[in-house]
């Protein structure tokens, strides 16, 4: 059974092959005074760990492990290969990443591999190996974490190697080269292919690549980093079958499909870095929190790094202000973290990232701010092991896939400026603000528990998807669709029968061509209450099949044409949306569905985030405000206990800057509360 302690993981990246013997022991005893349960540990140790081939060093890492274990505290143990050492460049230069230029990449930085290479595959592998073995008894050990960032610089690498991989991918995916000129459409530009040896990765060329080549370039990409995960893990789990294991994702990272990825893991983990100097970058963290949540279906997860105050790699690093660090943690566990880990313990005297902030400053321990936060948040996750594992129920499915993030975003599109990220943010935006919590959706995924959900682009189709959101409306659900939807197969090949064909019948409408609007270009729109807003971007010229249109151009040579239109479907309603709505418009089109609906909401000002988790003794309300200057009021159902004090709340409260509140009932419906600004 592979399980972690039921407490709340706290903790960071420790480096000690960092710093002198000397300096480990005051860690350890600082780690305890924070309240630190658990650190990753050797992550970027290869060179330490194996200085020449084949030559293992481990009496260090020994020490170290038992000095943590002495300490009470538990180890995440990377398996240590993010970063080969310069004698794989050495010995093997072709080992070497090359860009799509034809560039090879040169050794001083990290992740400087091609994924592809056999040596290096087989140094990784026999490393990660000498680990499990050695440690696999070890009590301190209890998680493994594989690798480091995959992707995070090199998602793609265009080497011979991986062109002879890519090839191999093909002939798995398609068989017959046959097969594979259909699916990549070769007749066009005189592309067809007779032998498998004649295809190369979509690398520099005169114009556009072949985009089924490119998209299925990114699949092989993904892929074959995902091999590197799965040779590692399956080495772990071998010598440790009872340890969990994790790889710290990035969010939305563009090059790895993590809901392919999750499955490979026994728990997710994630790296975040909202930028603290952004008022609304609250917001991008809730939504990548949610995401976390969303891929095991509900599992909680880990923040496996975060910063304690600074970063170094924006252009401006902006520290975080007292008490932001904290709400920020706060905020993941309320979304489902069951573990609040940073990079890194120590900050760095020397390297790229020395201006990245540590739990123990520069300055050290005790004249420093972070540390007295960190040592704060340390002592108050002891009291809340109980979030572990609770659950955050989701009322809204919003849907996301990579395979469609890639194929929209390929170039010799409509408009470039079309982006899925961007369009997803508008409508998470808009779920947020009415409190309505969110699980982020696969289109092949179960959509049944869901009230409502959202679609905001779903450019690539797969017959599967489209038959499941159809069944999904047909049984009785609702589901609002944006504009450039069902437009193309997982082929990149257009569905033919007017647009978005797959979804012609469960829209009630058709569009017969698009108006791509030029930047800072926008057209009025006349709601059903008349108001007047805007759109931008996009312009579908739709006609209705038996829809209801909410909503009409003003101008231009297809004003009064429907641009928002309604369809009674089955037992179920659907919603298009034809252009691209001001954020202000697309809130009311948010609250008029769920009016429709039945669906309950509140309305939650800026900077105000709130949350409902389940647990068997309660839900806990998590209240938070980001706000930079202003307090947030709120009226609260009667009942409230503070979960810190035990105390009785009444039923207004008022939270200053960066402030939380953790409070219990019974049972609670943020649509229960009411929100106000105070100045």
């Amino acid at each position: 059974m592979k399980t972690l302690p039921a407490q709340m993981l706290y903790g960071a990246d420790y480096n000690p092959e960092q710093w002198p013997r000397e300096t480990w022991l005051e860690d350890v005893q600082l780690m305890q005074k924070a309240g630190v349960n658990m650190v990753s540990l050797g992550i970027f140790s290869w060179a330490q760990l194996e200085p020449r081939p084949g030559e293992y060093q481990f009496a260090w890492l020994d020490e170290v492990m038992d000095l943590l274990y002495a300490h009470g505290i538990m180890v995440n143990l990377a398996t240590a290969v993010a970063a080969p050492p310069p004698w794989m460049a050495r010995h093997y230069p072709d080992s070497r990443p090359v860009t799509a230029e034809g560039v090879r990449l040169e050794v001083g930085a990290r992740q400087g591999y091609c994924p592809s290479h056999p040596a290096f595959r087989q140094h990784a592998q026999a490393l990660v190996r000498q680990l499990a073995q050695r440690y696999a008894q070890h009590p301190a050990l209890r998680m493994w974490h594989i690798n480091n960032e995959f992707g995070c610089h090199i998602s793609e690498c265009y080497c011979d190697l991986c062109a002879a991989q890519f090839r191999g991918w093909l002939q798995r995916r398609y068989t017959h080269i046959e097969a594979l000129n259909a699916a990549w459409g070769t007749a066009f530009w005189s592309q067809r292919y007779n032998d498998w040896s004649e295809i190369q990765p979509p690398r520099k060329a005169p114009t556009y690549p072949n985009p089924t080549q490119q998209l299925d370039w990114r699949r092989f990409s993904s892929d074959n980093l995902l091999e590197l995960m799965q040779a590692e893990t399956a080495i772990v789990r071998e010598a440790t079958p009872h340890i969990p294991v994790t790889t710290n994702f990035l969010g939305f990272i563009r090059g790895l499909d993590y809901f392919k990825w999750a499955q490979h893991e026994d728990l997710v983990s994630n790296d975040s870095y909202p930028d603290p100097a952004d008022p609304q970058s609250y917001l991008a963290s809730a939504m990548e929190f949610d995401l976390m949540r969303s891929l095991r279906r509900g599992q909680r997860w880990i923040l496996m790094e975060q910063a304690p105050s600074a970063v170094n790699w924006r252009a401006h690093n902006a520290l975080k202000r007292p008490g932001q660090m904290r709400l920020i943690s706060q905020q993941a566990l309320a979304r489902g973290a069951r573990g609040i880990l940073f990079f890194q313990w120590r900050a760095s005297r020397a390297g790229a990232e020395k201006f990245h902030s540590g739990m123990v400053q520069h300055i050290g321990a005790a004249s420093s701010r972070v540390f007295a936060e960190v040592c704060q948040l340390g002592a108050e996750l002891q009291h809340l092991a109980f979030l572990a594992e609770a659950q955050v129920p989701g009322k809204v499915g919003l849907m996301f896939d990579w395979e469609n993030h890639w194929a929209l975003e390929l170039d010799s599109k409509p408009s470039a400026s079309l982006n899925l990220l961007e369009q997803t943010r508008k409508y998470y935006t808009a779920l947020h603000r009415l409190g309505l919590s969110v699980d982020f959706v696969h289109p092949e995924s179960d959509l049944s528990p869901y009230s409502l959900v959202v679609v905001p682009n779903l450019y690539l189709t797969t017959p599967t998807a489209a038959q499941n959101l159809e069944r999904y409306v047909h049984h009785g659900g609702s589901a609002v669709m944006g504009f450039f939807s069902g437009i193309v197969d997982a082929n990149e090949h257009i569905h033919l029968g007017g647009y978005p064909a797959p979804f012609r019948k469960m829209l009630g409408l058709w569009i017969e061509e698009w108006a791509v609007l030029q930047p800072g270009e926008t057209r009025p729109i006349r709601l059903w209450d008349g108001a007047l807003v805007s759109g931008s971007l996009w312009c579908d010229l739709m006609h209705l099949e038996g829809a209801q249109p909410l909503a009409h151009y003003q101008s231009d040579f297809y004003a009064d044409r429907p641009v928002i239109a309604g369809h009674a479907f089955g037992r179920g309603h659907s919603f298009y949306v034809g252009t691209d709505l001001e954020s202000a418009a697309l809130h009311k089109l948010m609250q008029q569905v769920c009016k429709q609906m039945g669906l309950r909401y509140t309305d939650l000002p800026p900077g105000a985030d709130a949350v409902v988790s389940q647990t068997p003794q309660g839900a806990i309300l998590h209240l938070m405000n980001f706000a930079f200057e202003h307090g947030l009021e709120v009226q609260l159902p009667e009942g409230a206990v503070d979960v810190l004090s035990g105390e009785s709340v009444p039923q207004k409260v008022v939270l200053e800057p960066f402030e939380l509140r953790l409070l219990r009932y019974a049972q609670i419906d943020l649509a229960d509360l009411r929100f106000a600004i105070q100045a």
